[in-house]
């Protein structure tokens, strides 16, 4: 049988990582040898969804390098793939892999709505833009059937509190009427982050989200219903996708977005043994380039987790793609950053179906 750790084993199909690595807490983990005789395939890698109760609905964090400091994330785990994951690692708290684990073994929080409606009518609660998505994304494939996310958005529209939507997923479109609503009492606003314009190497990268094409087309229906979107070029890969830095943010501000931001390449923990393994597969000529590059913007490091350092590296490479950045966003008239959102209409008696006084 196929060694699920074995460096020259073939990407599976609609998959990012080539296995299940063990997690860093495991003092031992166990390999598949192939021993010479005959063995069956694996069973195709089938999607299972299981239940994560939430404790509380708001992940709050004082990161000086994130600009948000509160957040909702209604599933664990991310069906899309993407093999830069910063967020793999997490699914070592549930004594699972960051491999494939990850993109196959998810949670949801059919709790969620209730922890929210308790936490924003706390009399302590001072409102703030809340982000969606930003560990896992919220809008992934299961969300068709759970409707989580939704449930979420209509509960911040109710109270008109206001918040941003991270994703990457064309499914968004579905809710075109709450964010819309919302983007016009100047609450909402949704980042859509773009890797790269090459179709192979975006499937290959990104294996069960929207295309390219689909996510430019989405900045254009998103745009076109009033609502600012901000372009995430997210992560650059050196060597593979640095090149495209430009025409990326042409093609993000043409189909509408209004600013820009941009995040070099993260390997935290687990997630660099991973893309190492799934670079020599899809670009072996180029993997030495590619890890130089990286690790001279990272101190001789894979990562660098030092706030400042860990978005966008130091150095000389880091420097030339923040000019880069910063020359592009001047001559396409993009803004840095998210715009500001309104605070002031923040109204937790509606969540009980009271009427405001004022």
């Amino acid at each position: 049988m196929p060694d699920a750790n074995d460096p020259s084993r073939e990407q599976p199909k609609g998959r990012g990582a080539l296995g299940n690595c063990p997690n860093r807490y495991h003092a031992e983990h166990t390999e598949r040898l192939d021993d010479g005789w005959h063995q069956e395939e694996p069973p195709p890698l089938r999607t299972s969804l299981g239940v994560d109760h939430a404790r509380s609905a708001i992940s709050w964090n004082d990161s000086p390098d994130i600009p948000f400091d509160r957040s909702i994330n209604p599933y664990r785990g991310c069906e899309h793939g993407c093999i830069y994951c910063y967020a793999r690692p997490s699914h070592a708290w549930l004594d699972l892999s960051p491999g494939l684990d990850f993109e196959r073994r998810l949670f949801y929080k059919p709790d969620l709505p209730e922890r929210l409606r308790e936490a924003l009518s706390a009399k302590s609660y001072k409102p703030a833009p809340m982000a969606i998505g930003s560990i896992t994304d919220a809008y992934q494939p299961v969300e068709r059937e759970q409707r989580l996310t939704r449930r979420v958005i209509e509960i911040l529209c109710e109270c008109r509190h206001p918040f941003t939507v991270i994703t990457k997923s064309a499914l968004i479109e579905r809710d075109l009427d709450l964010i819309g609503d919302a983007a016009q009492m100047g609450i909402a606003q949704v980042a859509v982050s773009l890797t790269t314009l090459q179709p192979d190497l975006a499937r290959r990268m990104e294996p069960r989200a929207a295309t390219p094409q689909r996510r430019l087309a989405m900045i254009e229906r998103l745009s076109a219903q009033g609502i600012q979107v901000r372009l995430m070029v997210a992560p650059i890969l050196p060597v593979l996708t640095d090149h495209e830095l430009e025409t990326l943010m042409r093609a993000g501000r043409d189909a509408g977005a209004s600013a820009a931001c941009y995040v070099l390449l993260r390997l935290p923990r687990e997630v660099s043994p991973l893309f190492r393994q799934w670079l020599r597969e899809v670009a072996p000529d180029s993997f030495d380039h590619v890890m130089n590059r990286l690790r001279e913007a990272h101190g001789d490091r894979d990562y660098d987790s030092q706030f400042g350092r860990r978005m966008t590296g130091t150095g000389v490479y880091a420097n030339l793609l923040a000019q880069r950045f910063d020359l592009a966003c001047r001559r396409l008239g993009l803004a840095h950053g998210a715009p500001d959102l309104r605070t002031d209409l923040f109204d937790a008696a509606a969540l009980h179906g009271q009427l405001s006084l004022f």
